[in-house]
Order: structure tokens, then C-alpha cells, then sequence
């Protein structure tokens, strides 16, 4: 990888683990909005517009990469693309389900199962999301800046869900790995490059997870969601990457 891009990533990778360890005390454009809520449900409805408009179209040439570069014989001819963004979405929604289950039935107080398996899910989607950051199928400097950006927001709307679920325990530990899972995927993702048609599969699974996570997060009353910002997030970065193609 050429330095240009390394520094590029490692840019991105910091902002993505500052979001992580600052995004739950520190709201951006307070002096523009008052409620800290409305910027994270914009940034909620940017990763999904990120995904609707950006990532299904590149699905579509995942899916050929995938047919053309995997050494195995394809009977459906790359149709796992779309099953593997089936998988992620489901993986979060389970992993949703599985942690509240567990809250619900022990009673347990902050840092238990609910916790670990709360933050150690978002660990390895932190992760796979850096390694992405780094090997992708379309590696440019705007592509790169879409990424980071809708991400980043993403990682917003994540940090401060996770805050409001557990608290304390999150500002004691839950954001330290999760910031540290982050320039964990980018670092092997700099040291570990893995074929074309398995990035097509990673990038598949994140898609299908980045939906659940935004789902998630604005849609149970419970969540205190914004409508109205997410509407705008999702609408403005859509226009936002209708040029990038």
C-alpha cells in the first residue's frame, strides 16, 4: 500500500477510535443543534443512506469479484453476497436479542454478561470495519472520505447507545476496547491482505450489520430515536453520493 494511503487510513482509523473514546461525552454542532440526540440520529440515517446508495450498487460488483476470483465453483454464481448481508443483519439482531434476554432474565448489574458480550460484539464489528477501511474494492481517496464520514457518524450513534445501556461500565472500559479494536483491525489490515473474493464477503457482512445497528438505534421508542434527523441524514448523504457513482 502506497504511503499516501496508509496515512489516509490511519487518519480515518484515529477518528474512528476517538469517536469511540469521546463520542459519548462529547457532542459535535451543539452550537448548531441543542439537542445531542438529533446529531446522532442524522448520523444514524447517513450510515444507512451509506449503505442504500454506496454499498448495494458495489455489492453488485462484489458479487462479480467474488464469481471471478474464487477458486471454488459457484452454483448460485456469487448469490452468497447477498446471503452473507443477510447473515450480518441477522448476527446483530441476535446479538441484540441474546444481550437483552440476558439483562432481563439476571438482573445483573453493570459490567456482567450483558456487557461483555454487548461490547465484545461491537469489538469485532469495530474491527472488521477498520480492516475495511484498509482493504476495500474501491480504494480511492473519495471513497475513502465517504467511508470515513458515514462511519464515523455510525460509530457516534453506536458510542452513545452503548453509554446509554451500560454507563459507568462503558466509560471505565466498554469504550477503551472498542477504540482499541479499531486500530487493531486497521493494523492487520495493513499487514494482512486477503483475497479479493473474501473482502467481498467481509464488506457483504458489514452492510447487512450496518443496517440492524441503525435499525436498532433509531426504530424502539425506547431508544428516544429522532425522525426527523435521521430522515435528513438519510436524504442529504444520499444526494451527498449520487455523484461518487
Amino acid at each position: 500500500m502506497e504511503m499516501t494511503a496508509v496515512v489516509e487510513t490511519g487518519l480515518a482509523a484515529l477518528l474512528f477510535a476517538a469517536t469511540f473514546l469521546l463520542g459519548g461525552r462529547v457532542f459535535p454542532f451543539r452550537w448548531l443543534v441543542s439537542d445531542h440526540r438529533k446529531v446522532v440520529s442524522f448520523g444514524a440515517g447517513m450510515s444507512s443512506a451509506y449503505v442504500f446508495v454506496h454499498v448495494m450498487p458495489e455489492l453488485h460488483g462484489a458479487r462479480l469479484v467474488f464469481a471471478e476470483t474464487a477458486s471454488m465453483h459457484l452454483q448460485y454464481e456469487g448469490m452468497a453476497i447477498y446471503y452473507l448481508a443477510l447473515v450480518g443483519f441477522l448476527a446483530f439482531y441476535g446479538l441484540d436479542h441474546l444481550r437483552a434476554h440476558l439483562r432481563d432474565d439476571s438482573g445483573e448489574g453493570e459490567g456482567g454478561l450483558s456487557f461483555r458480550l454487548h461490547v465484545g460484539g461491537f469489538a469485532a464489528y469495530a474491527s472488521l470495519m477498520a480492516y475495511l477501511l484498509v482493504n476495500n474494492l474501491e480504494e480511492t481517496p473519495v471513497s475513502t472520505g465517504a467511508y470515513a464520514a458515514a462511519i464515523a457518524f455510525h460509530f457516534l450513534a453506536v458510542t452513545h447507545s452503548l453509554r446509554e445501556e451500560h454507563r459507568s461500565a462503558y466509560d471505565r472500559l466498554g469504550r477503551f476496547v472498542l477504540a482499541g479494536a479499531i486500530l487493531l483491525g486497521w493494523v492487520i489490515g495493513l499487514l494482512v491482505p486477503l483475497p479479493q473474493y473474501v473482502v467481498a464477503l467481509l464488506l457483504a457482512f458489514v452492510s447487512g450489520a450496518i443496517i440492524m445497528n441503525s435499525t436498532i438505534m433509531e426504530l424502539p421508542t425506547e431508544k428516544d430515536g429522532r425522525f426527523l434527523p435521521f430522515l435528513a441524514g438519510g436524504l442529504v448523504y444520499g444526494l451527498i453520493l449520487l455523484p461518487l457513482g
